[in-house]
């Protein structure tokens, strides 16, 4: 028995070395002197510097930023009332739509991307940043629906026509008492839009225009040559994630522990 807990802590240990071995390595050459990404010469900050002073480079985290925020905004409100209407509607109808909403998730990305550019191409679109957010938008929904749905399952029905009973309208009765009981599925939904949105690659190489590139693009195109600014652009991205995640899980243990010091 004590070989095989020596042996799966060992395995466990390997599985997480493996995992965070390459974002650890990324992050200490991101402070490297020098170009070299196998040779670390001595502790700098000018790669961070030059970062910020990389025009394209900041514009490609703006657009990200600015797409990725629009898109989980709008698919998080369009998906939300999807999701609610498909609640309330016939099971034939309910089947139907969850079957065509789970296609782009089942699909690989080149067939959405490719689906994409076709449909931008035969309306006569210009390719750019209209085109990117709306595919953005597009292939976010159906995440959203997908989150919110089971929490709609178990949503008793009773508690709406509760509230038209006491005197709410249709619209109170859903803010004020669906939305509440749903808001974990919504900030889920929104967490997994903002992340599918933010890491995009492949469909949003295919309907960018000129000039209109994301963090994804950006890097793409800057793998050909060495660029030790995108190691200092991946690890502001790990650092902010990072301290996204502790806020997340902090900030609930503290109100947990308020809550029952008042108890």
């Amino acid at each position: 028995m004590k070989n095989k807990k020596i042996f799966s802590k060992i395995y466990l240990a390997l599985i997480i070395l493996f995992f965070y071995l390459p974002i650890i390595y990324v992050v200490v050459f991101s402070f490297n002197e020098s170009k070299s990404l196998t040779n670390f010469t001595g502790f700098s900050l000018k790669w961070y510097e030059k970062m910020f002073e990389n025009r394209t480079m900041m514009e490609s985290i703006y657009y990200t930023v600015i797409i990725a925020i629009i898109a989980t905004v709008v698919s998080t409100i369009v998906g939300t009332i999807t999701a609610i209407g498909l609640s309330k509607s016939k099971r034939l109808i309910k089947e139907s739509v969850n079957q065509v909403n789970n296609l782009p998730m089942l699909n690989p990305e080149i067939v959405t991307a490719i689906g994409l550019m076709l449909f931008f191409t035969s309306i006569n679109m210009e390719f750019g940043f209209v085109t990117l957010l709306l595919a953005h938008i597009i292939f976010c929904i159906p995440y959203v629906i997908l989150s919110i749905m089971p929490k709609l399952r178990q949503l008793d029905d009773n508690i709406a026509e509760a509230a038209l009973d006491l005197g709410c309208t249709p619209f109170q009765a859903l803010y004020k008492v669906i939305i509440p009981q749903i808001t974990p599925g919504i900030v889920s939904g929104a967490l997994i839009a903002f992340t599918m949105s933010f890491d995009d690659f492949v469909i949003s190489y295919f309907v960018t225009g000129p000039g209109i590139n994301n963090i994804s693009t950006y890097v793409y195109s800057s793998v050909k040559r060495i660029n030790p600014s995108v190691n200092a652009l991946s690890s502001l991205i790990v650092f902010a994630i990072t301290i996204v995640l502790i806020l997340v899980n902090v900030i609930p243990m503290i109100s947990e522990r308020k809550k029952k010091k008042l108890i």
